[in-house]
């Protein structure tokens, strides 16, 4: 092999060196947006969680990738309520040609939320429960519809959602709650043995959904699994 060749060859190797060295960079760029399911609370249809939806399309969720559902029966049982959450995860899977999504569920959705994730846990990365009675509230008195009876502490519905693990495994989940709750009574219902959470001070059950410093905590989650 004469000099000039080896000259040539050597000069390859250069050019090419750099692509080589990129090429496991650009493999751990940020994946695509994950959907997102919405679940509104007792009694609540999407537009109480729209503002979410806003939020979530400014911080770069495309349109069709957030979907927030309206119960037929919103103060209706979350048994009904998981078989609705069914059809729309996977309306929304089939809309986007994603495999799993994430949800973001507030109140009493959050109930159904894990009522759906029993059966189908597959089909969710991440699942948030803003201000959801995990162990019910006694509040519930005060509401109506097969939700109220569901709500009850120590109802059926909770006994039997609460025997098992509070997600399936492989499911990341985040509780958020409030200190000044005046729905989810007692206030630690809110949470959920061994998953992490986070307690806001100052906002009341219904501006929790809207507090930005709260939607910046779900964004970071929901993104990058990060919890405060």
């Amino acid at each position: 092999m004469n000099g000039p060749r080896l000259a040539r060859l050597g000069l390859a190797a250069l050019i090419a060196l750099p692509l080589l060295v990129t090429a496991p960079a650009r493999a751990q760029e940020a994946p695509a947006f994950v959907p997102v399911l919405l679940v509104p609370g007792w009694a609540d249809t999407g537009e109480d969680v729209a503002v979410l939806q806003r939020r979530l399309h400014a911080a770069g969720w495309p349109e069709d990738r957030v979907a927030a559902i309206t119960f037929g029966h919103p103060s209706g049982s979350n048994r009904e309520h998981a078989r609705e959450i069914a059809v729309a995860v996977d309306s929304l899977l089939a809309r986007t040609g994603a495999v799993k999504v994430d949800v973001v569920a507030y109140s009493m959705g959050g109930l159904a939320t894990r009522y759906y994730l029993r059966e189908h846990a597959g089909m969710v990365r991440r699942a948030v429960f803003l201000a959801t009675p995990h162990r019910g509230t006694w509040a519930a008195y005060l509401a109506f519809g097969e939700g109220r009876a569901e709500m009850l502490p120590g109802s059926d519905f909770l006994e039997d959602l609460n025997s098992g693990p509070p997600v399936p495994p492989g499911v990341e989940a985040f509780t958020v709650r409030t200190l000044l709750e005046t729905h989810i009574l007692p206030g630690e219902s809110a949470t959920l043995p061994g998953v992490p959470g986070w307690t806001v001070c100052c906002d009341t059950h219904w501006s929790l959904k809207r507090d930005p410093a709260v939607f910046e905590v779900v964004r970071n989650f929901l993104r990058h699994g990060v919890t405060p």
